[in-house]
């Protein structure tokens, strides 16, 4: 008997599975906090030169900070004063309307910046004046911190399919917890992108390791509903974060609250069961028969296991499974390319909250509220049209109204509201992706499967911001490769396997040659890795 049939037997959506869930929310909604903590933690609030050093005497002294800043800082061509610039001696006949400059050039701010603190007491760019000539080094931060990620997803996806789900989730928690706290505690630039490179290598562990437990332990009829609920989580997680940011306005702090909920994930932890597939898939059968029990007397299904007894026989499977064969091999380039495409684009937008004109907490409050119902409707569509469809169309239509954000319109209603679909549909693909992934991977690779497109995602991830430093060269050029990023791996998704609705693979055989239901049972019985009869 496979095991998706084990699992049906002893009810795959029962109290066992919804314990599962709600155990791991304190963990998952830790990563949207981090995630997209730059959007507040790195805000570059308004500011101009310190123009203290122009002081001259009593002529100086005596004006308004208005008129300081008039004879101060030069103009920019909108009328707003230049935020890198200032004069090197004060231009007193501004003060008479007069807009010529005596032989006098504008310099680079030589005595650092004011910063206008009304918004945010303190973010890294007041903290280390990463404006101006170092607002790239502003913006590493992010790319530094998924680069992080990238690096850890292929390693927490080997390492869980080495020594399982359970164990790597606690380290996971811990070194995600301890680095984040000495990211806090750091006393100069390099340190924090030190310390926040292994966070984001520590919070990989959480995001793929977490989401294959969860759909390893449904039945095929809810793997649909489980991996909407799990996605909920993102969705809490960014109200969370506009919740804590609105109220903690010091990055330092910041960066606390925003890690505290692994402490009862820490907790909870204890409770949290093996994956029963991996045990199998390792030849662990009597720990694998350990847990369907408790998932059998928690969902009052004792009675169905009577008659299944465990038997095994062992074989390795390897990361390098995953380009061996032709089949697979396919599968793994098209799923990384889709995996690039939706990472690229949704942080694209998600990171650029202060694009849209709004105030950044209300742009990330609308931006979390669309996904709730995004999240519902992508439930009904995937049970309906299947993930291949739901994907492709919802990276094609994401890249669509990605480039419409930019025609030309006087009401910002219109080109806001063209934004959060955007937003909206992004976060559909990214949804339907995760759960995706985990049934096109046989068991015995999927973690590694995880990693990997993981790895390839963070890649686009880190890039993704810096893409905004284009819009120096043309204004559009930013939309422009957003847009093309997402339709090119919308069109590659389409070449991915439908498995609405499939038994998910345990061995890459199953990939590589699809057989008969009587087909399969004969390889169970006679020469699978490990059966249950």
């Amino acid at each position: 008997m496979k095991f998706d049939n084990v699992l049906s037997e002893i009810n795959g959506f029962g109290k066992f599975q919804m314990k599962l869930v709600l155990i791991q929310v304190f963990s998952r909604i830790t990563l949207p906090c981090h995630f997209l903590l730059n959007n507040f933690m790195a805000a570059v609030p308004a500011h101009h030169c310190n123009i203290s050093a122009l002081d001259d005497g009593d002529n100086f002294r005596n004006l308004t900070l208005e008129k300081k800043l008039a004879v101060g800082i030069p103009a920019e061509q909108d009328g707003t004063l230049s935020s890198c610039q200032m004069f090197s001696k004060p231009q007193y006949q501004h003060l008479s309307g007069s807009n010529s400059t005596e032989d006098t050039l504008a310099v680079q701010c030589q005595n650092g910046w004011v910063y206008d603190n009304s918004t945010f007491k303190s973010t890294l760019a007041t903290e280390w004046d990463l404006v101006c000539s170092r607002k790239g080094m502003n913006k590493a931060t992010a790319t530094i911190f998924f680069i992080g990620v990238m690096v850890g997803a292929p390693l927490f996806g080997f390492l869980s399919d080495r020594f399982g789900r359970r164990p790597l989730l606690l380290v996971s928690y811990l070194s995600s917890m301890m680095f984040a706290v000495l990211s806090a505690f750091s006393t100069s630039y390099i340190m924090f992108v030190i310390m926040r490179f292994f966070t984001g290598m520590s919070l990989a562990g959480i995001s793929i390791i977490s989401i294959v437990l969860n759909v390893e332990w449904f039945s095929i009829h809810h793997r649909t509903f489980s991996g909407i609920i799990i996605s909920l989580d993102w969705t809490l997680g960014n109200w969370l974060l506009v919740g804590i940011a609105y109220c903690i306005n010091e990055w330092r702090m910041l960066i606390l609250a925003a890690t505290s909920p692994l402490i009862p994930a820490i907790i909870a932890w204890r409770w949290l069961p093996e994956s029963a597939r991996w045990l199998m898939a390792k030849g662990r059968i009597d720990a694998a028969h350990h847990y369907i029990m408790k998932c059998a007397e928690m969902n009052n299904r004792s009675k169905c296991m009577a008659a299944i007894t465990p038997m095994v026989h062992f074989i390795i499977y390897t990361i390098i499974d995953l380009f061996r064969t032709p089949n697979i091999r396919k599968l793994a380039i098209c799923s990384g390319i889709v995996w690039y495409g939706v990472a690229f684009t949704y942080y694209g937008i998600s990171l650029n909250i202060t694009g849209f004109g709004l105030n950044p907490y209300l742009t990330q409050f609308v931006f979390a509220s669309i996904e709730m119902p995004m999240k519902i409707g992508v439930y009904f569509i995937l049970e309906k049209v299947g993930r291949r469809p739901g994907e492709a169309g919802a990276l094609l239509l994401t890249g669509s109204f990605l480039i419409l954000k930019y025609f030309p319109s006087d009401k910002w209603v219109i080109r806001t509201s063209v934004a959060v679909l955007g937003k909206a549909l992004s976060e559909a693909s990214f949804t339907i992706i995760y759960l995706f992934t985990t049934e096109l991977y046989p068991t015995v690779v999927r973690q590694n499967g995880l990693g990997y497109t993981s790895f390839i995602a963070r890649l686009g991830v880190s890039i993704s911001p810096l893409i905004m430093l284009l819009e120096d060269v043309w204004h559009l050029l930013p939309a422009v490769t957003y847009c093309a990023v997402a339709v090119g791996s919308g069109l590659v998704a389409s070449l991915l396997p439908e498995t609405l609705n499939t038994q998910l693979p345990e061995f890459i055989q199953d990939i590589e040659k699809p057989r008969t239901e009587e087909e399969i049972q004969e390889k169970w019985n006679c020469k699978f890795t490990c059966y249950w009869k």
